[in-house]
């Protein structure tokens, strides 16, 4: 069984990071020791599922034995029962399994700024977008994390030209990374008198929050420029010089923010989103690189890549990268979205197994 030999490769990782904890030597290394405390914490997981498996299977082997033993055929028939109980249970735990030998990336532990933008379709994309947003943040208010509108640029009807906000919360970027892409609406608009079906885009950027110390920046890379806001958004718009743009030359990177109540305000968050998009930016680098590696399945995270698509007549959901189709629209506009994510994992666990 594939699952059990990772775990097994885990489990075996954890003893050796137990002795090595032990080591006076190794104590004496803060930096190492800080290192190896990370590791094993992560190992506990893994090793909690290997020991839990392994029980499972060995009932199940026991149940095997009394089935198949000659003897009283009432005794069989309640090992066949407790068999099949121990079968669910293994298959169970097997789905839990999958998702956590997903293959880590660097940043799957960070909080995240999302960035929902308004592509072909004009108000009707502007609108998809505010439909994104609205999913996303349910999906976050459901998991207990948080979020913060940091930018916007709303619409007359409702929508977004625009929209960009931090999430904080336990492992955010392992979740939400599978929202990379463009997503399509198919759908009569509010402003159709026709009927007519229409098909509207939006991309939406998933980038890891970085510290600061991070990323090396020097200020003279960068021209910050200060003006008056626009738009709803409260006393201080259209009064002060409150809104921020910040561009960072090198890399033509440029990040403005406007909802905050102050300069500084504004300032502190654009930088918050400027330090993402470099680090997404510096990454993308590193990967074309290596690249020539062929995309995987679950795609490239590219905001120009069709990732999926709302289709509102069929009250259909379809998720391209992984031929996925769901009848349950209505449902993930209310931010139900577990499902899909979970499917992208599956895909991503698979996709390790032909790596290997």
């Amino acid at each position: 069984m594939i699952q059990l030999e990772k775990l097994e490769k885990i489990y075996k990782r954890y003893k050796e990071i137990e002795a090595l904890l032990a080591d006076p030597d190794v104590s004496a290394n803060q930096k190492r020791m800080q290192a190896l405390m990370k590791e094993y914490t992560e190992c506990k997981v893994g090793v909690s599922f290997y020991r839990q498996l392994r029980e499972l299977l060995k009932q199940k082997t026991e149940y095997n034995d009394l089935i198949h033993e000659d003897g009283d055929d009432d005794f069989q028939v309640l090992a066949a029962q407790e068999r099949a109980q121990c079968e669910e249970k293994i298959e169970a735990l097997e789905k839990r399994i999958r998702s956590y030998l997903v293959p880590k990336e660097p940043d799957d532990s960070r909080d995240v700024i999302m960035e929902i933008r308004a592509g072909t379709g004009g108000d009707e994309a502007a609108l998809f977008a505010g439909d994104l947003f609205r999913i996303y943040t349910r999906f976050i208010e459901s998991k207990g994390w948080r979020y913060e509108v940091l930018s916007s640029s709303p619409t007359g009807l409702g929508g977004f030209k625009e929209i960009i906000f931090s999430v904080k919360g336990q492992d955010v970027f392992q979740t939400l990374k599978y929202e990379r892409g463009g997503h399509r609406v198919q759908r009569i608009p509010l402003t159709e008198s026709g009927g007519r079906i229409h098909t509207s885009a939006a991309t939406v950027a998933v980038l890891p929050e970085v510290d600061h110390v991070e990323i090396n920046i020097d200020l003279k890379d960068l021209r910050i420029d200060v003006y008056r806001a626009s738009g709803a958004g409260g006393q201080h718009v259209n009064k002060t010089e409150s809104a921020v743009r910040i561009t960072h030359i090198p890399t033509n990177t440029v990040v403005q923010c406007q909802d905050g109540k102050s300069q500084h305000q504004n300032k502190a968050q654009a930088m918050k989103v400027l330090f993402a998009r470099l680090h997404a930016h510096f990454e993308a680098e590193k990967q074309a690189k290596r690249a020539r590696e062929r995309k995987t399945q679950i795609g490239s995270g590219d905001r120009n890549e069709r990732i999926r698509t709302y289709n509102f007549p069929q009250g259909r959901i379809t998720d391209h990268r992984i031929n996925l189709t769901l009848y349950n629209l209505p449902a993930v506009m209310e931010g139900q979205i577990d499902a899909i994510v979970e499917a992208c994992k599956e895909a991503a666990y698979l996709e390790s197994l032909e790596e290997d």
